[in-house]
């Protein structure tokens, strides 16, 4: 990156209107998490005409496919985050250091993860919550997603440096031709060529691959810092920025992962249809949280470039602007939801019991979700102006410090209707620990001298 190119982003990023600067930004990633999320979810869809048992089988790896996630969001926020911040200051040489750290060390955790998961795989799905009659399927697919763990991880790590530089369009363009890809794939695989669920799984396998060689591209020609592997020093300081720039979003991802396989085990005790049911919500949801986390996204780099160059107040306009963004779209998606739930469903199962019990479980889960993205959104400015602490606490506490005991207690007090409230609840109890981490910062951001 030219000094030239490095300035002309600079003035970009601190003197555009920040609502404008916030929608620019906002809108590629959007369309990416959702991309991602229809991406999930195209697994879903398809393997779930082959039956109950094989759509389970998506949900008990999805917990695993959580892990591998968390490793590409810890590494890319973690590095993205200082990176953008160094841009701020305008220190490109620190930035290209971070970058290319933070990619390697990401890449490599990912072959750990594929090691450590082909030689442990019937273990792993019998921890992740599968049972019996899930097993042969989810160690079917599981095999071709550890396949893909360093391409998938080191992939959501280029993405998120990419977004953090302001280059939302480039990240994009990379997610998001893979889930496209993969959407074209899956049925060819899994009915044209009868592959069945190793088709699903294949299918995933080539689009990570896809994914990472073009996102690969994108930041080695672009106005982004480039990678250069003669950079490459892993000295202490940069690990550490990156353990704890990144620390809430692994807290977030492997919290939400442990929560998912705590609550394959609560609905596995309900039997496959249920199960299957179950998990064609979860993957609705995480709709719905990949359209405020694209927003939220679209913020970051707003936040961490301002931060950076001490512009609190553009900060603070930024963060309300984001949140009443925020608010307005969940509140329309809820209410499309809400009203539509027996279609939407119906898209993805063809069993009555399995329709039933998914309607009646989102409905549930439509309540809290405009809470959800309230504590989104205050997670990522405690993230990106280091509250770290603070920003793993409120990671932590949607899928963890609230879901956690929720799932583990009401299914015994209610039954299943206790497996399908255990989010709601959590989600509202979020809402209560953010609000007053929320009031501090924004007293701090006016009050620019009470900022460390």
């Amino acid at each position: 990156m030219s000094v030239d190119t490095q300035q002309q982003k600079f003035q970009h990023m601190t003197t555009m209107p920040v609502d404008r600067l916030v929608r620019q930004l906002a809108l590629p990633t959007v369309i990416s998490m959702l991309i991602t999320a229809i991406y999930n979810m195209a697994d879903t869809f398809f393997v779930g005409q082959l039956g109950a048992s094989a759509q389970g089988a998506i949900g008990v790896v999805y917990s695993l496919m959580m892990i591998i996630q968390a490793i590409g969001f810890g590494f890319g926020h973690g590095s993205g985050n200082y990176i953008s911040r160094k841009l701020g200051e305008q220190n490109v040489l620190e930035a290209a250091q971070m970058a290319v750290v933070g990619f390697v060390s990401s890449f490599f955790t990912g072959l750990l993860v594929l090691l450590a998961g082909l030689l442990f795989m019937p273990q792993i799905a019998l921890i992740l919550g599968s049972t019996l009659t899930i097993l042969p399927y989810a160690e079917e697919y599981m095999f071709f997603i550890l396949l893909a763990a360093p391409f998938y991880a080191s992939s959501l790590t280029l993405n998120n440096q990419l977004r953090l530089q302001g280059c939302a369009q480039r990240a994009l363009l990379g997610i998001g031709t893979g889930a496209l890809l993969n959407c074209a794939l899956d049925p060819l695989l899994i009915f044209g060529f009868h592959m069945g669920v190793t088709g699903a799984g294949l299918s995933t396998l080539i689009s990570q691959i896809f994914s990472f060689l073009i996102l690969l591209y994108q930041t080695q020609h672009s106005d982004a810092v480039s990678l250069s592997l003669r950079l490459y020093r892993p000295y202490k300081g940069l690990l550490m920025a990156i353990m704890q720039g990144g620390l809430p979003s692994v807290s977030r991802q492997g919290i939400h992962s442990l929560a998912n396989i705590l609550l394959s085990h609560a609905m596995k005790f309900y039997g496959d249809q249920f199960f299957a049911a179950m998990t064609i919500v979860v993957r609705l949801s995480n709709l719905l949280f990949a359209s405020v986390a694209g927003i939220g996204q679209g913020f970051q780099p707003v936040c961490g470039f301002n931060y950076g160059a001490r512009l609190y107040s553009r900060v603070h306009s930024a963060y309300i602007y984001t949140q009443r963004l925020a608010l307005t779209t969940l509140s329309i998606a809820t209410l499309v939801l809400l009203i539509f739930t027996p279609q939407i469903i119906a898209f993805f199962s063809q069993s009555p019991q399995v329709i039933a019990l998914s309607v009646q479980a989102q409905r549930w889960q439509c309540i809290s979700i405009p809470f959800m993205g309230f504590c989104i959104i205050v997670s990522m400015l405690l993230q990106n102006i280091n509250h770290y602490k603070q920003a793993t606490v409120m990671a932590l506490s949607r899928s963890g410090i609230f879901f956690i005991p929720a799932i583990l207690l009401m299914p015994s007090c209610l039954g299943m209707l206790g497996v399908m409230l255990a989010q709601p609840v959590a989600d509202f109890c979020s809402f209560a620990l953010a609000l007053p981490m929320q009031r501090r910062v924004m007293r701090q951001l006016k009050q620019p001298d009470a900022i460390s």
